[in-house]
């Protein structure tokens, strides 16, 4: 399974800002990723994807939608990143969440 974060960039996060946590944790550094640049689907890259709707609703996580649709709960980035909403607080109640579908095809179209 490709990871969305296998090509990317780690920073390694020591500073004196830090200090005080990694103290705590007993830790040297953090890891840390930079925020990605996503480009979102296109009109076009949409037609060739089939797209079911899934209301939500209390209990709703995006990573129990990605493990129902996709068997697997680490795509669940995939789902937020086509509804453009980035966490679950940011999804009301009632509030149509589109799930993509072929999964292989939302990763080409990333670029997974």
């Amino acid at each position: 399974m490709p990871s969305r974060y296998e090509s990317k960039t780690v920073v390694f996060n020591s500073t004196e800002q830090y200090s005080t946590v990694l103290e705590e944790k007993r830790l040297k550094f953090i890891n840390q990723y930079p925020t990605p640049q996503m480009n979102f689907v296109t009109a076009a890259q949409t037609r060739d994807l089939n797209i079911r709707a899934h209301i939500w609703k209390l209990g709703d996580k995006f990573y129990k939608l990605a493990d129902k649709h996709y068997a697997n709960p680490e795509y669940w980035w995939i789902i937020a990143w086509f509804n453009q909403t980035p966490t679950e607080f940011h999804v009301a109640f009632g509030d149509i969440i589109k799930v993509p579908h072929p999964l292989e095809r939302v990763l080409q179209i990333y670029e997974v």
